[in-house]
């Protein structure tokens, strides 16, 4: 636990210098977190101390830094535990130019496919998201909710629900490769959250994990999992993000024979 401490009060000292800054107007550009402070101030709103804008900048350092580490943990490790899919996906990465771009990288459906099945199976945050029902309540398949009441949704239980993903515990990026979501599917594939509190780094996560798992399997061709990384040692926790149970996952590269001389 000293190491988490540590690491985690590097984060808040780190989100405190952010809001800081932000708060003297030394940095010019727009941001986030000037965003809120211009919010309070517009609304004639009680100011963000620097408590709170450390805080806020903190949240947004872990959001945007741990869910896409853990997700590409992931789905490197699903990738190299699936021969099939791996030399599906090198192939279609080893095309791409020298000097790609993002753009080029979201037309590689399978790519993308890759990407979908494993948010689907490994979202970083596939818990409960709770939210409150407004004022005047709200009515559901013949049920009405009053205000105030907590309700929540989560990914993980719709996610594997074989009446909408059939087969749901199994890896399988062909499920999403050149074909559209049904319905259904598209209703209950949330990996990012939905509706107007949908995750705002949604698009920056996803950028993220098309050039992570791009660059990684054009380069590491001879990469393999390690005999200690086992479907056991990767079984999901779940404190709100997910982890893997051994809390790493590890990998190993062919040794390449040295010439004397």
């Amino acid at each position: 636990m000293r190491g988490f401490d540590v690491s985690l009060q590097n984060v808040v000292e780190y989100g405190t210098f952010i809001g800081a800054k932000a708060k003297s107007k030394e940095v010019k550009r727009e941001n986030v977190i000037s965003g809120m402070i211009t919010a309070t101030q517009d609304e004639g709103t009680i100011a963000l101390s620097d408590s709170a804008l450390g805080a806020q900048a903190s949240a947004l350092i872990v959001a945007g830094s741990g869910t896409t580490a853990v997700t590409l943990t992931y789905a490197v490790w699903a990738i190299l535990s699936h021969p099939v899919a791996r030399k599906k996906l090198e192939e279609e990465v080893a095309g791409i130019p020298e000097d790609y771009n993002d753009t080029q990288l979201e037309k590689l459906p399978y790519l993308k496919a890759v990407i979908m099945e494993t948010l689907r199976l490994y979202g970083a945050a596939p818990g409960s998201l709770p939210r409150t029902t407004p004022e005047q309540g709200f009515q559901i398949k013949g049920f009405f909710v009053p205000a105030g009441t907590t309700v929540t949704t989560q990914a993980y239980t719709l996610h594997r629900d074989a009446a909408i993903f059939p087969e749901p515990e199994k890896f399988d990026p062909d499920r999403f490769y050149q074909k559209d979501m049904t319905a259904a599917q598209k209703s209950a594939f949330t990996p990012f959250g939905g509706g107007t509190r949908v995750c705002l780094g949604i698009h920056l996560a996803e950028m993220e994990l098309r050039h992570g798992l791009a660059e990684f399997f054009r380069e590491c061709r001879d990469i393999t999992l390690s005999e200690s990384t086992t479907p056991e040692s990767m079984a999901m926790e779940n404190y709100f993000l997910i982890s893997p149970k051994s809390k790493r996952c590890s990998i190993k590269a062919k040794e390449l024979a040295v010439a004397n001389g």
